[in-house]
């Protein structure tokens, strides 16, 4: 992938963040996961931006009950589906197409849509792997715990640890297994569509950045509250003077 790929990547990374019903999971104190009221502090927004979803972070990983296979299954769905999704998708297709990669594809209308098709089916690949299968499979959770305290360069190197480290469903921890495992699963079973881009070199090259693109999801769901508070919220207690 191109870097110009993998910025419109980073630009729309919380796509990968995943989202569930508040009716199908458990009480999580202030981690609360589905659709919520009005935010309130201590709450995760629904929305960074009011458009990438958040529904997956909790603010904290004490006291939390964990997923059910189907609470994950859920999780990993609803992600696969919400809109953003079919926006990056199209973004990319574009790209792809700009770039002739995929050669085999072709140009035009059709060629288009097959790129897209392939987008598509990367996330929703992706997602079912990462967030519910091998999350399933190996008793891990899915979600992600801010820190939310201790000094920025403390939260950046936790953020980017989450990719290598995660919470398992008795409470524990261990290599995240499902981060790396479900991507690498998703990326060989792109080989049967994406039929120009079978060696080790490009396979490696997409993992990569299948877990890069969650590491700028996970920095960037840890430090939204912040942002918000410092810029959002600011700007608009300005205007109400």
């Amino acid at each position: 992938m191109s870097g110009l790929a993998v910025l419109a990547v980073a630009a729309f990374s919380c796509v990968a963040s995943g989202q569930t019903g508040a009716s199908d999971l458990p009480p999580v104190s202030a981690a609360s996961v589905g659709p919520q009221p009005p935010p309130q502090p201590g709450t995760p927004d629904k929305r960074i931006f009011g458009v990438l979803p958040n529904y997956r972070t909790a603010e904290s990983s004490a006291d939390v009950e964990p997923l059910t296979t189907k609470q994950k299954f859920t999780i990993a769905s609803k992600d696969s589906f919400d809109w953003p999704s079919y926006v990056l998708a199209g973004g990319l297709a574009g790209l792809s197409q700009l770039e002739n990669s995929e050669a085999s594809f072709g140009q035009g209308m059709k060629g288009y849509a097959k790129r897209y098709a392939g987008g598509v089916g990367d996330q929703i690949i992706g997602n079912m792997m990462t967030e519910a299968i091998f999350p399933t499979w190996l008793h891990e959770d899915p979600r992600y715990f801010r820190k939310g305290t201790g000094s920025a360069k403390s939260r950046l190197g936790y953020a980017i640890g989450r990719v290598f480290v995660t919470r398992t469903d008795d409470g524990g921890s261990r290599f995240n297994f499902s981060e790396w495992g479900g991507n690498a699963t998703a990326v060989a079973i792109s080989n049967a569509y994406y039929r120009d881009n079978r060696n080790w070199q490009d396979n490696t090259e997409k993992l990569v950045t299948s877990v890069g693109i969650d590491l700028f999801s996970d920095v960037l769901k840890e430090f939204w509250p912040d942002f918000k508070r410092k810029f959002v919220n600011r700007h608009r207690a300005d205007d109400s003077h």
